[in-house]
């Protein structure tokens, strides 16, 4: 799924090749990914890519005042070409393509533009078309932006204040801060050496300044990797930077322990006990209600 980093570098990826160029067409090809009716999708046509910006895990392209919103959920991806002038139309319902963004010719003839893709059959990939970002009810909730200024040490310590939930579930939660998905809350607590099943509300003040720190770093390094990187190339960083999430059954980076993984109905948490949890392995629900 891409998270915070990956969507950071995309926002920049289209500032340097869309950011002024006139749209010639938006084909929806997998119509669920449409999430909205009015204004139509059609009247990005002939409209120019003024600015992108990044809110949590969406994109947000402004075309001369509408705006194409995109969250690319678990499955989804971003697609350069730079032509798409010979792309031969795509029957919808088939394959793992979900909308073409053409962009008017440039002076020697190239149409660039990009597709958004989404592997699976669970369509969750969303793209939305508005007068204002704040309208799209995952924007309109989203928590603090982590590497915005104001996210301060004061500022988590007011979000985990009182709060019962595990800090795993916290930290993906979009709604308490946005932009943390599994990867990376994996690799947040791996840093902060913090169990994921930690309650929030228990943390000390020490603790809530490692974590504010691990967040901060973790997210900055990962933006920092990704910069420059073209869309392509994203997928392959994100997984080369990875120290516990994923790496089930290899050592860890830090002390050599194996790292371990906690399964859950549709996904899965990784950790290395002796940085995160004392040395004691956390009990693999999933596994545990086979053995019942």
């Amino acid at each position: 799924m891409p998270e915070l980093p990956e969507v950071e570098s995309l926002t920049h990826f289209l500032r340097e090749r869309a950011v002024g160029r006139t749209i010639l067409a938006v084909d929806v090809i997998g119509f669920q990914a449409l999430k909205t009716f009015d204004p139509p999708a059609t009247a990005l046509g002939g409209l120019s890519i003024t600015g992108v910006a990044r809110h949590g895990k969406f994109l947000d392209l402004d075309c001369d005042g509408l705006h194409l919103i995109i969250h690319l959920a678990r499955a989804g991806w971003l697609r350069w070409r730079d032509d798409l002038s010979g792309a031969k139309p795509v029957r919808p319902g088939k394959g793992p393509l979900a909308v073409r963004v053409r962009l008017a010719p440039d002076d020697e003839g190239a149409a660039p533009g990009f597709e958004l893709t989404e592997a699976g059959t669970q369509k969750r990939l969303a793209v939305y078309v508005t007068r204002d970002p704040g309208e799209v009810p995952g924007i309109a909730a989203l928590g603090p932006d982590p590497l915005d200024p104001s996210f301060t040490v004061a500022a988590l310590k007011r979000i985990v204040g009182g709060n019962r939930m595990q800090i795993k579930g916290l930290l993906r939660d979009q709604k308490v801060i946005a932009g943390i998905g599994n990867a990376y809350s994996d690799e947040v607590l791996h840093a902060a050496r913090m169990s994921p099943f930690k309650i929030a509300a228990t943390l000390t003040d020490t603790q809530i300044a490692d974590l504010h720190e691990a967040i901060v770093t973790t997210l900055g390094e990962a933006v920092e990797r990704a910069h420059g990187l073209a869309a392509k190339d994203l997928k392959a960083e994100k997984k080369s930077g990875l120290r516990v999430h994923n790496r089930a059954g290899q050592p860890c980076d830090v002390c050599g322990d194996t790292i371990r993984e906690v399964s859950f109905a549709d996904s899965a948490l990784q950790y290395c006990p002796t940085c995160q949890t004392g040395g004691k392995p956390l009990a693999d629900r999933r596994l545990s209600r086979l053995l019942k």
